[in-house]
């Protein structure tokens, strides 16, 4: 008969106990990653360079559905990321996005819905009314801001990715129409997005060099525009290519307003310019015009190298950012390079383009009215 000393007992049930014991289950370290505002070419790359670099620090990336909704109906999914990958090439958002909900008057729900998803930290990429919504709880969240526009007028930043696609898109669409306004000897208007900033037009004016540009900051002469009309058509030019954002407006004028929307942060819906000044260019010039309307569609073409490039450098630096615990900061373009700057940098009022800004000087020296 074996003899076993209590010593002996002890031990042998110890690892007894221990071998029945499942393997120790590791815990990922979970952050949520939402998309706000309205849609930009390059959000689907930062969401997949996240997740696939996060996956290699053994983070665990969950995606916020909707915007601000899905942190007040609790709409999450959690990222596996080999399903990601080519994500980066489609424009919109996996996640969807909203500017429908506000946080003003809902914070301590907002809070309280977002602590249930146990979460470390949040990503959140967007515009001013996403990051102007989050300050209203910033105290109580860990986040780290992405700016996304493409209106490309976020201050704190060189540069917003979108912005190249959307320029892309007014460009390629100008050059298009410069050849039927020659074979019809007609004036083209195209409208580009831009309440109040003319970022769009001016970069994608320059791009197709338009003989026009016309921008919300630089209120323009009705007489100046159509003497430089005439001068144009009396110099034998069959065709003429107008880029305008649809803020733009006459000196002494307001900008055109298509319709309102109830309950909205920004009730006016402006609209309308490029059809208004293709008739009165017509009654003026007896040049006969056309109008165009790009509106969403520059947002929805699939991001240039150039976006794609500037979202995969902005997640990877986002994520080693959530790495280093480096909350309540932004990721940003600045000095040729993406680097990392406090969040309120982005909660400022919108970048507009000024007079004498060295892209308005290119216009001018090209002969652009603008």
């Amino acid at each position: 008969m074996v003899q076993l000393n209590s010593i002996h007992l002890v031990t042998t049930c110890s690892q007894l106990y221990y071998s029945i014991l499942p393997p120790e289950v590791h815990i990922k370290k979970r952050v949520g990653l939402l998309t706000g505002g309205g849609d930009a070419p390059g959000l689907n790359g930062i969401i997949e360079s996240c997740v696939r670099t996060l996956s290699q620090m053994d983070w665990q990336v969950v995606g916020i559905r909707d915007g601000f909704d899905g942190i007040f109906n609790g709409l999450t999914t959690e990222f596996n990321p080999n399903d990601l990958i080519g994500l980066h090439a489609r424009a919109g958002t996996l996640l969807g996005t909203s500017n429908r909900s506000a946080i003003k008057g809902r914070e301590k729900e907002f809070l309280d819905n977002y602590n249930k998803l146990n979460l470390h930290g949040l990503i959140a990429a967007g515009g001013d009314g996403t990051f102007d919504g989050l300050r209203k709880v910033s105290s109580g969240l860990k986040i780290i801001g992405v700016p996304k526009t493409i209106d490309n007028d976020l201050e704190g930043t060189e540069i917003t990715f979108g912005y190249d696609t959307a320029c892309t898109v007014v460009a390629e669409s100008a050059d298009a129409l410069r050849s039927t306004a020659n074979a019809h000897a007609r004036v083209f208007v195209v409208e580009a997005m831009g309440r109040s900033s003319g970022w769009i037009a001016l970069g994608g004016g320059l791009a197709s060099y338009a003989d026009c540009i016309l921008i919300p900051e630089r209120p323009f002469d009705r007489e100046s525009l159509k003497r430089h009309i005439l001068m144009k058509k009396k110099q034998g030019l069959r065709g003429l290519i107008i880029v305008a954002s649809e803020g733009a407006h006459a000196k002494n004028e307001g900008a055109s307003v298509a319709f309102e929307v109830k309950d909205s942060p920004q009730k006016e819906r402006f609209g309308g310019f490029a059809e208004k000044l293709a008739r009165w260019i017509e009654a003026e010039t007896n040049w006969e015009a056309r109008h165009v309307v790009l509106g969403h569609l520059q947002r929805s073409r699939p991001p240039t190298t150039t976006d794609r490039f500037l979202t995969m450098s902005m997640g990877v630096e986002v994520s080693q950012m959530v790495r280093d615990e480096a909350w309540n900061q932004a990721v940003v373009y600045r000095n040729g390079r993406v680097s990392r700057a406090p969040i309120d940098d982005l909660m400022q009022p919108a970048r507009l383009v000024k007079s004498e800004h060295r892209w308005v000087q290119l216009a001018q020296s090209l002969g652009i009215f603008i």
